[in-house]
């Protein structure tokens, strides 16, 4: 599945919402925990075994703002007895380090190819973490993948989603979390530690 793009000036600001879920005004509990790890373990295992590239994780830490540090974010939605957004974001360098990779073939700027794969990427590690979290019935939408310096990512309205650093030999990389269960009972504040 090709991943839908969305390209702009590097001085465009845009706001975006993907996924069921993503401009939600549904209420949640704060998001637990343990949602995170799966996409963790997935990224990193998806980074090392299909590019060949080891992440080392940074100190993981809340998301006050939309705008996301990175150039490029592969952005995909996930609904069930969950909802939210997850986001793959990497550094320019890395979105074409990565690309190259995959495609045997260094693109020469954030083009059509980087897309497609930041949403190969993003599409498998969603997959990989929705296994992890069977008993949240989850379904994954398409991704979507936005460049540009200045682009927002839209979270569900009652959640603080968590950002967790990587750095790599390719440049910086981050996954953002945003996921809730709607008026489920004992979920945990995620507290950044």
């Amino acid at each position: 599945m090709k991943p839908r793009s969305r390209h702009g000036p590097a001085n465009s600001k845009r706001s975006v919402n993907r996924g069921p879920g993503s401009r939600s005004t549904v209420e949640c509990n704060a998001m637990n925990v343990e949602y995170i790890n799966p996409f963790l373990v997935s990224t990193i295992s998806v980074f090392e075994t299909m590019l060949n590239c080891r992440l080392e994780r940074g100190t993981p830490r809340l998301l006050n703002a939309t705008q996301p540090q990175h150039e490029v974010s592969g952005v995909i939605g996930l609904s069930g007895r969950a909802q939210g957004t997850v986001v793959l974001g990497l550094s320019r360098e890395a979105a074409l380090n990565a690309a190259e990779a995959m495609l045997q073939e260094r693109p020469a700027q954030l083009n059509r190819d980087v897309t497609d794969a930041v949403g190969e990427l993003v599409n498998i590690i969603a997959g990989s973490a929705k296994a992890k979290l069977e008993h949240l019935d989850l379904s994954v939408s398409l991704p979507t993948v936005i460049t540009g310096k200045f682009h927002c990512i839209e979270f569900p309205t009652k959640v603080i989603p968590i950002c967790i650093p990587f750095s790599s030999p390719w440049g910086e990389i981050s996954v953002e979390v945003g996921l809730c269960e709607p008026h489920a009972g004992g979920a945990v504040a995620a507290d950044g530690n």
